[in-house]
């Protein structure tokens, strides 16, 4: 993940060296026009490997995402925030399977993906390792964290992969209702009673750092980014993304009579851009590969779940080879 300067230019060269240079020239000439990719057009074998890697990681962020908020559904306040919280939690499951249908049209099986996310071979976001400790932690989640989802994902759904680019299109529609549910949530508490401003003032305290490595590393140390912008997997960089977020939302949070706990934050006007105190990214590389605050509770509950629905899975495919007719 990480890296300084040009990181990137030896992968690069390294692993599209095999490539046909007539087929990768059509095919950056396609991206350039803006078309997609189909599953079963020629592609790189980079581009293939950089989206399943992509769209696998955002599939388990959308599954170990409903995690935290999960936890909130029998214990959210009166029946109205129940049933709420329970669709959204069963939107981001559902929009995970969207994701891994579209990942499993570039050759990886699903059972794969799941078998790697439980076992730590795979990534997802770095901030849903970290714990809901309160009711306005989970407002925070749903409003603020699926901001910074839907800034990143109506970029990319302007991308080159067919599939991907299309599960993104109804994602995106979804999580606009889950904003305004989050939304919704956070101004209650802010209108509320002055107990109920200070748990969310905390929750904002809690995950801020959190969400601002959200959107990945700096453009300066990001070791992807490069090749996936220019293949239109990727559609901003890391740092634009970031910039946006707190263009969009820094001043809902202020109208809302909450602080950010960053004391360097400031609007720069002659280069329009937010200055913040620099993520730590020694911090987000931890949590990334395992050692976060809540990394071993998330993947276990995932096992868990894997394993409890072993019988389901099995009865369901004996059933399947039951009623297949073989082929003349």
């Amino acid at each position: 993940m990480y890296g300084g300067g040009n990181v990137f230019e030896p992968m690069k060269v390294k692993e599209l060296a095999d490539e046909d240079p007539i087929l990768l020239k059509e095919f950056q000439d396609r991206i350039d026009r803006g078309e997609k990719i189909e599953p079963t057009d020629w592609m790189p074998e980079l581009y293939r490997k950089q989206l399943i890697r992509m769209i696998e990681q955002h599939a388990h962020s959308e599954i170990i995402g409903a995690l935290p908020e999960g936890t909130w559904i029998t214990r959210a306040p009166g029946f109205k925030r129940k049933m709420a919280l329970m669709a959204k939690v069963q939107d981001e499951v559902g929009h995970a399977q969207l994701l891994y249908s579209a990942a499993e049209t570039l050759g990886k099986p699903r059972e794969a993906m799941i078998d790697d996310l439980i076992n730590g071979r795979s990534k997802y976001s770095n901030i849903f390792n970290y714990p809901a400790f309160t009711w306005a932690d989970s407002c925070f989640i749903s409003w603020l964290v699926d901001a910074g989802a839907i800034v990143n994902q109506l970029a990319n759904a302007k991308g080159s992969y067919g599939p991907y680019v299309r599960a993104l299109d109804r994602i995106c529609k979804e999580e606009s209702f889950h904003l305004k549910y989050g939304h919704d949530c956070v101004a209650s508490l802010a209108a509320g009673t002055p107990s109920q401003r200070k748990w969310m003032q905390e929750a904002i305290d809690r995950w801020w750092a959190p969400m601002m490595m959200f959107f990945g590393p700096s453009d300066k140390i990001s070791v992807h980014s490069e090749i996936l912008i220019k293949w239109k997997v990727k559609m901003a960089s890391n740092d634009a993304m970031r910039q946006q977020f707190l263009d969009m939302y820094v001043p809902k949070i202020w109208e809302l009579g909450f602080t950010i706990p960053d004391p360097l934050l400031r609007k720069n006007e002659e280069e329009d851009k937010w200055e913040i105190t620099e993520p730590d990214w020694d911090e987000f590389k931890r949590v990334i590969n395992g050692d976060g605050p809540c990394n071993k509770e998330r993947l276990a509950v995932r096992r868990i779940a894997e394993e409890r629905g072993k019988w389901v899975r099995e009865a369901i495919n004996r059933k399947s080879e039951k009623y297949m007719v073989p082929l003349a």
